[in-house]
């Protein structure tokens, strides 16, 4: 398949790409700069994406957005949040539906904190939307993925979870720490934790490609633990003990409460439903397994 990709210079695209061409598909790396061998330019504030470059494409898979996590949740950065998600997705989606030959499937980002935090109750596809900052942001995020759906395009949400992986993201961040024996759970640690492994993020991707499925799915893996848990089962593997709970005025301190509550003190309890009864099969359905392959453990 010829497949291009937004974000492939992310933690999720640079997995992605190179599990892709490993198996064979033509990849095409969307970038905002000049466009070298196996690029396509494109300026999404501009609103540049020529429909004509896209001509012969297979499969579009978009996965661009800032980081929820990386600042301070100013006003400024909040508003760059949600733009970098829906000014590109709809860029993307009315290009499509532009085209004279369509690709036949568009993957386009999403994330699980469209639920909100939802406490002890277990979350599929078909649960009712929350109304924090984050699932506002999600859901004008998915909506305007609409214009390819529209015409006709086959078009899957991604609501990922925590993707779990020692080259970025929350795992990179935690595990000095309980290498050193300093960690612990943040509060009460009550908080669900949905989080996929990295392998099975890039894994599920690349089935949805040819999957007989369409709207949001849930990118989790079909076993999410609480905060205490995940602590528990990441000092077990590193072979640290973990018993210093981290107060919420800490992080809220360097963080501001907005976003530690967010990523740190609430969460979701979230099950794949739609990748189960696709028949994808999760190559770290547990977190003890998923950690001791990511960690080589």
């Amino acid at each position: 398949m010829k497949i291009v990709i937004s974000g492939a210079s992310g933690l999720i695209g640079k997995s992605l790409v190179a599990q892709l061409q490993q198996h064979g598909h033509d990849v095409v790396r969307l970038v905002r700069r000049a466009a070298s061998t196996g690029e396509l330019m494109w300026d999404p504030k501009a609103g540049v994406l020529s429909a004509s470059a896209l001509e012969g494409t297979d499969a579009v898979i978009h996965l661009s957005g800032a980081g929820i996590g990386d600042k301070r949740w100013t006003t400024s950065y909040k508003r760059e949040i949600l733009e970098s998600r829906t000014i590109t997705t709809n860029l993307l989606a009315t290009t499509i539906a532009s085209m004279n030959r369509k690709p036949s499937v568009f993957l386009s980002g999403s994330a699980i904190g469209i639920y909100g935090p939802r406490g002890e109750e277990q979350l599929t596809e078909v649960s009712t939307h929350g109304t924090s900052f984050l699932a506002d942001v999600c859901e004008q995020w998915e909506h305007e993925a609409k214009p390819a759906s529209d015409a006709g395009v086959r078009t899957v949400l991604l609501r990922t979870g925590i993707v779990l992986t020692p080259q970025g993201g929350a795992l990179k961040k935690q595990l000095p720490l309980f290498q050193l024996g300093l960690g612990g759970k943040f509060g009460n640690g009550k908080q669900w934790q949905s989080w996929i492994s990295i392998d099975d993020e890039v894994g599920a991707i690349e089935h949805l490609l040819t999957a007989n499925v369409s709207g949001a799915v849930n990118l989790t893996a079909p076993n999410p633990v609480t905060n205490a848990e995940f602590t528990s089962t990441l000092a077990r593997v590193v072979k640290r003990p973990a018993f210093l709970p981290i107060p919420p005025f800490a992080p809220k301190a360097i963080l501001g409460g907005e976003l530690a509550d967010a990523l740190l003190f609430t969460g979701q309890r979230v099950i794949p439903a739609a990748l189960n009864a696709s028949g994808y099969q999760f190559v770290h359905p547990t977190l003890e397994v998923a950690l001791r392959a990511l960690l080589k453990k």
